[in-house]
């Protein structure tokens, strides 16, 4: 089963979005973690690590998001054993600032009306390749430490 952590971090009050997708990937069969208004980053990082949350998504309306996305996914991968998290962004996000958001990091980025089912098998393809990329660093570094007891 899929965990995520669905973040409202800054200043940010309305969190009707984020709560119509928790919901949606909770019937989409996920394990959803809600954080509640005005999360820190660094609170954000320690519930996902605590949780241990394959994704994390944050819903942003404030503006802020160049400023806040990349803290959230920062402090989340400084976390042990999250260096492979999934992190998704919703809100009304400017076209201009998606490349520099998804070269901090930020797998997939949806706007208002983005049909629910596209966010919940955007995030869970994202989760799998993720899974996969950890299973195979760690065969290669079991291969790797076969190799020198040799």
């Amino acid at each position: 089963m899929v965990k995520v952590l669905i973040a409202k971090p800054g200043l940010d009050g309305h969190d009707r979005g984020a709560k119509v997708v928790a919901r949606a990937f909770e019937e989409a069969g996920a394990e959803v973690i809600y954080t509640g208004l005005q999360a820190t980053p660094d609170e954000i990082a320690e519930i996902a690590a605590k949780e241990k949350v394959d994704a994390v998504g944050v819903s942003l309306l404030s503006g802020a998001h160049n400023t806040l996305m990349p803290k959230v996914v920062d402090k989340v991968k400084e976390k042990e054993g999250m260096e492979n998290t999934v992190f998704i962004l919703g809100g009304i996000i400017p076209q201009q600032d998606i490349p520099g958001l998804m070269e901090k990091g930020v797998s997939g980025v949806f706007g208002p009306g983005t049909p629910l089912d596209e966010v919940t098998e955007f995030t869970f393809e994202q989760v799998a390749l993720a899974k996969a990329e950890d299973m195979a660093e760690q065969a290669l570094t079991d291969m790797a430490n076969k190799a020198s007891n040799i």
